[in-house]
């Protein structure tokens, strides 16, 4: 799998981006902000992140998919863990990432991969979402901020 960033003048893999945060205008919104990075697989896209500073010191992975025809074949780690490094590269300290309550196969991902238990933002997503979201037969109300320590 090849890594790179998307240029100003790409298209943002909007489908994708969208699986993973379904407000379209936040979401270009913080890709303008941030620094989208694409995992291509033979000239395809197959994920996608996007890094938000945060302050000078923390950097937050915003958005984080993976193209439903590799799910469960360990792109997300893969992508999870190019993210980390990059935050490194660019002299970050922490990496934050937030996921719903519901969010089970990510919160597992998320700690398995270094990251720990930082914050609870209650009714999170019944604030800024209007229709409700529900995974794995379980209201997504609460946003889980997770944080992972760049070791230096």
């Amino acid at each position: 799998m090849k890594f790179r960033q998307l240029q100003v003048s790409e298209p943002l893999p909007m489908d994708l981006l969208l699986e993973a945060d379904p407000l379209e205008q936040l979401v270009r919104a913080y890709c303008a902000s941030g620094w989208s990075v694409v995992a291509e697989e033979k000239s395809e896209i197959v994920g996608v992140y996007v890094l938000f500073p945060l302050s000078e010191t923390t950097v937050e992975i915003k958005n984080i998919a993976v193209a439903e025809s590799v799910r469960g074949q360990g792109y997300g780690r893969q992508l999870l863990q190019h993210a980390l490094a990059e935050s490194a590269r660019r002299g970050f300290e922490f990496v934050e990432i937030g996921t719903g309550n519901s969010s089970l196969g990510q919160l597992a991902l998320y700690q398995k991969c270094g990251f720990r238990l930082h914050a609870i933002d209650p009714d999170f997503f019944r604030r800024n979402y209007r229709e409700p979201i529900f995974e794995n037969g379980i209201e997504c109300r609460d946003m889980v901020r997770l944080r992972y320590s760049i070791s230096k």
